[in-house]
């Protein structure tokens, strides 16, 4: 990944993208070429060295049956979204902006290993489920359904897990723009008033710490 020095992220904010995020790409090569599945993955601290990356995917999914050559990659991404040049305090004064596109994300790489077994999924679909219920008023767990349902759904599924071997990420947020033209970003996005662009101007604002600030 080509990651200039502006937009090179602390291990702190890595590890809390990795925490945090919803779904993600599992990319590998392998003898039929590159296979992709986007999965929903739980960030396990401590599994390896570095941690890993747990989900699950459908049985009949071919993917997790061709062995993969080589390192699995995860694509995970975080907030993105496009950013028109109108935004920007330097636009008039001289014109010499671009448009371009703000995001986080961050390529995982790391050993692919499949888990056959029904108590491991079980456990990673309850852990997954409890995380995404977590901000509803009513959170549904897995024992509202029936034992005999769950086990089914438990053998439709197999468990992957990439233990990871190295993180590159790169949050492009701005911070090789001048402070008024962050500003005049973060109010872009906000005045849109999407979620997603609420989330990125967040992002934006924690990347670019006002230096007058105490």
């Amino acid at each position: 990944m080509y990651v200039p020095r502006h937009f090179a992220p602390e291990e702190a904010a890595v590890l809390d993208l990795l925490a945090n995020h919803g779904a993600a790409d599992l990319v590998t090569a392998t003898p039929r070429g590159l296979l992709a599945t986007l999965l929903p993955f739980e960030y396990d601290p401590d599994s390896g060295e570095l941690g890993s990356l747990i989900g699950h995917m459908a049985r009949a999914n071919d993917h997790w049956r061709e062995p993969a050559q080589g390192e699995a990659m995860v694509i995970v991404r975080g907030p993105e979204a496009y950013v028109t040049p109108s935004w920007y305090a330097t636009k008039a004064e001289n014109h010499r902006v671009v448009p371009t596109w703000n995001y986080v994300v961050a390529h995982v790489y790391g050993q692919l290993v499949v888990h056959d077994d029904p108590a491991w999924i079980e456990a990673q679909m309850r852990r997954l489920t409890d995380r995404h219920e977590s901000g509803n008023a009513e959170p549904w767990s897995v024992d509202e359904a029936p034992a005999e349902y769950v086990e089914g759904r438990l053998r439709a599924v197999v468990g992957v897990e990439v233990l990871i071997s190295r993180v590159e990420a790169k949050f492009k947020l701005s911070q090789n723009q001048p402070r008024r033209n962050v500003e005049g970003v973060v109010a872009g996005l906000e005045a849109r008033d999407v979620d997603h662009d609420a989330a990125l101007a967040a992002a934006v604002r924690a990347h670019n710490p006002d230096p007058a600030a105490p």
